[in-house]
């Protein structure tokens, strides 16, 4: 009877460990008090400071990311709440599916313009005479456009209330599973995985890459090429701490739900993917990183303009700090 009651709670998707689901909305809230601040700071700067829409470099990219992390950020507060109160998804079936679509669209966004970021770099590093489709599109927002439409109709299949849940696939002995279910449930899948591992494999091999061609490097600047190794490592770093962990344990809650594990296995696996997700969350606070890496500009600004007693010359305007990253002898701010 124990164990039954452990199931219902599962599918009903009620968080069977209250104390561990109440850290889990905490962890959410500091992650929200400290990266909304942040992120609305570096979208201050890329809007009104250095009017990313006439730069010539990434920025359009980096806009793009730190407005999907904005986005997440919005949703988390609603999120926490269903954990403190013990839900795992909100009990409103509108709701529940904004809330996925949110969730789902801008995590997705975030993925894609983190890897769009190190392409952009690799071209930069390791072919950077040859002409291409992003170096011609970057300079414009038709890629982002595009981007964003593209994830427009993959967050449909996991905008249903049994994703949040984890019940895909799911053996209840009171309900047939018909093909139509499965396809569903497979497709989702499918999704959830495919936005995590093809970005990875494109990572690791702009990474490998950069890398070789660092270590080929013997004559002329190695600064831009040690910096490009810093950007696309960040990236991985980014995806190996919050990204990869959530993609592993839903492959084990899959696995624990088509194995027939025990209830109390599939509880403990259903926990620690819950968890893993709001470890992916912390992606709005690491995606800052990635900004300074990316552009010394940017570095140089935001520290003028929120943290300027760090800087020995004092603050900067938009045209020193360009100043500063064409000479690095100047000043303190790379």
């Amino acid at each position: 009877m124990a164990n039954g009651s452990v199931y219902q709670l599962i599918e009903d998707c009620e968080a069977t460990h209250k104390a561990l689901y109440k850290f889990y909305a905490a962890v959410m809230i500091i992650t929200v008090i400290l990266a909304l601040p942040l992120n609305a700071s570096v979208l201050h700067l890329f809007i009104f400071k250095m009017k990313f829409w006439k730069s010539n470099s990434n920025h359009v990219f980096l806009f793009n990311l730190v407005l999907a992390d904005i986005l997440l950020l919005f949703s988390l507060p609603i999120k926490a709440y269903n954990y403190i109160q013990g839900e795992r998804r909100n009990s409103n079936d509108a709701v529940c599916k904004a809330m996925l679509f949110m969730l789902f669209l801008n995590r997705g966004a975030s993925i894609a313009f983190l890897t769009v970021t190190s392409i952009d770099r690799y071209f930069n590093v390791v072919h950077p005479g040859r002409k291409n489709l992003l170096k011609a599109l970057k300079k414009s927002p038709h890629i982002s456009i595009f981007i964003w439409l593209l994830l427009l109709p993959l967050t449909i299949p996991t905008m249903l209330k049994n994703f949040d849940c984890c019940n895909s696939h799911k053996s209840d002995g009171n309900q047939e599973d018909t093909l139509v279910k499965d396809v569903v449930d497979s497709l989702r899948e499918a999704v959830f995985f495919t936005q995590i591992v093809i970005p990875f494999v494109i990572l690791v091999y702009c990474t490998a890459r950069i890398v070789n061609r660092l270590r080929k490097k013997t004559v002329g600047d190695r600064t831009k090429l040690r910096r490009a190794v810093f950007v696309v490592t960040s990236v991985m770093v980014v995806f190996s701490i919050c990204f990869l962990p959530c993609a592993i344990a839903r492959a084990v809650l899959l696995l624990a739900r088509v194995e027939e594990w025990r209830e109390a296995s599939q509880d403990k696996a259903a926990v620690v993917f819950d968890g893993l997700m709001v470890l992916s969350y912390l992606d709005c606070l690491l995606d800052p990183l990635i900004y300074c890496f990316c552009s010394t500009k940017f570095k140089a600004l935001y520290l003028s303009n929120y943290f300027p007693f760090l800087l020995k010359d004092g603050p900067l305007s938009l045209d020193s700090s360009t100043a500063n990253a064409s000479n690095p002898k100047r000043g303190n701010v790379i």
